[in-house]
């Protein structure tokens, strides 16, 4: 199951890594209007040092569903934290940091331990913690900030496009009054796939507003897998561990 959910997430953030472009100049004086909504969604960014409580991850395609609670923590742009146990006992956890990506589950007995790099090179295209960060936080996964938008207003909020055409075509949509990300798409023609990315809701903790249902739909060669997340009991900055040891006898997940 975790083993799942981790594949969607990495081909969602797979995608946005094929779309990461440099820089554009003249940004402000050419549409100060977008550039003014990209500012707002970044000033009313989530501030926070750390989060903890439970996420529950539902997994569907075409064959079946699961769901799985999970136990969340994390330590903003240092690591990344999570358990799924059953009955109190742990079945398996995921840990990660901007330098590695470790993970084991206790039904297959197996692994994984290494840096993003390795699992850039598996999947031909550099991967980065704080894609994955932002993806989990309801915050755009590119910045915004680097690129030119054409802004467009809508019912449903601020839609912004990319003015420069690439291989990856993208779309955010912001909150016309929060200027939180209400939705984010992706989509590579060339390799027949896509994902799009809805924040359903946002709830209220302590005076901040936070993501409290997340739904991924990844479309790949035609099949589509839908993961929903929810956060539950949430707290900031408490103080959090990350308790992490691979059992010895596992046998590792090679990526080659």
């Amino acid at each position: 199951m975790i083993k799942r959910i981790i594949a969607v997430v990495l081909l969602t953030l797979s995608i946005a890594a094929c779309g990461t472009k440099k820089a554009a100049t003249g940004f402000e004086e050419s549409n100060a209007k977008a550039a003014g909504v990209i500012k707002n969604h970044y000033d009313n960014a989530t501030q926070f040092n750390t989060l903890s409580g439970k996420l529950r991850a539902t997994y569907q395609n075409a064959d079946r569903t699961q769901s799985v609670n999970l136990s969340f923590r994390m330590e903003k742009d240092k690591a990344i934290w999570m358990s799924a146990s059953i009955l109190g006992f742990p079945m398996a956890k995921v840990y990660i940091t901007p330098q590695k990506v470790s993970y084991y589950e206790k039904v297959g007995k197996t692994y994984f331990d290494g840096d993003f790099s390795l699992i850039s090179e598996w999947l031909g295209t550099p991967l980065d913690f704080e894609k994955l960060q932002n993806l989990l936080l309801g915050q755009a996964i590119y910045d915004l900030r680097t690129d030119a938008y054409t802004l467009s207003e809508s019912p449903r909020g601020f839609q912004l496009l990319p003015k420069k055409t690439s291989d990856v075509k993208k779309m955010f949509m912001l909150d016309a009054e929060t200027y939180k990300a209400k939705a984010q798409q992706l989509a590579q023609d060339s390799k027949n796939r896509s994902v799009t990315v809805t924040y359903d809701e946002y709830q209220n903790v302590s005076g901040r507003l936070f993501p409290e249902t997340i739904t991924i739909i990844a479309n790949e060669a035609g099949e589509s897998t839908n993961i929903t997340l929810q956060y539950r009991s949430l707290e900031f900055d408490g103080d959090v561990s990350f308790p992490f040891s691979i059992p010895s006898g596992y046998d590792e997940i090679s990526v080659e």
